[in-house]
């Protein structure tokens, strides 16, 4: 039986009440990007054992999580400090800790290793704490190194950074942050970390996708 001109059939090639096009358009589109969110808190010199530092609580703009001035992008790219804005969920796939000295101060070597032996990291929400890894097995982490500087006739100096790990924290599940939603990482000392010799900040990054609904219609 024919149903058309050659070459151009009535039905789909799948017959009878199956379509290639929908009936309808589609009422809302999903935008979805990657991103990262950043927060940074500044640790006093002095004893650090059995404290809690929370981190994404304060936004860019304000004076929080240990500095003395206004946050910048530097420090953090949070619009709402402890929240995911509304119409806006973010996927976390990955984490990365990063310290640095206050200042022109040298990055110290007992301070990186009181760090990375002693810090863990941990989700804060509203009911919850759930625990993440020791901060030496977060991204971006992965121990130390360091660079020995000859100043020529001044006592050598070494430069301390966190290692070059990779990410790996949430590569195979995603930590989803619904829009409107209320956290807070926690980095968290326990009775054996030392005293810090300098003053130093660190910084958390949640590596991620955002996903947004777009009405259209």
């Amino acid at each position: 039986m024919s149903y058309g001109i050659p070459g151009v059939p009535l039905l789909p090639p799948g017959g009878p009440g199956i379509s290639s096009v929908p009936m309808e358009l589609p009422k809302d589109v999903v935008r979805v990007g990657e991103q990262s969110l950043w927060s940074s808190a500044q640790l006093a010199a002095g004893a650090i054992a059995n404290t809690t530092t929370r981190l994404f609580t304060t936004p860019i703009g304000q004076v929080g999580q240990g500095f003395a001035v206004a946050l910048t992008l530097s420090e953090t790219n949070l619009k709402e400090g402890s929240r995911i804005p509304a119409g806006l969920a973010y996927d976390t796939f990955g984490c990365a800790f990063i310290w640095y000295p206050v200042g022109a101060n040298l990055m110290n070597v007992l301070d990186a290793q009181n760090i990375y032996n002693h810090g863990i990291l941990s989700w804060d929400f509203l009911q919850t704490v759930i625990d993440v890894a020791p901060v030496s097995l977060v991204g971006a982490g992965g121990g130390i190194y360091g660079l020995s500087v000859d100043t020529g006739g001044v006592a050598t100096q070494a430069t301390i950074n966190n290692g070059a790990g990779g990410l790996w924290v949430y590569r195979r599940h995603p930590v989803s942050l619904p829009a409107n939603s209320t956290f807070n990482m926690l980095l968290r000392f326990g009775t054996g970390a030392q005293n810090l010799n300098n003053a130093t900040n660190v910084k958390v990054a949640l590596i991620g996708a955002y996903r947004q609904a777009v009405e259209i219609a």
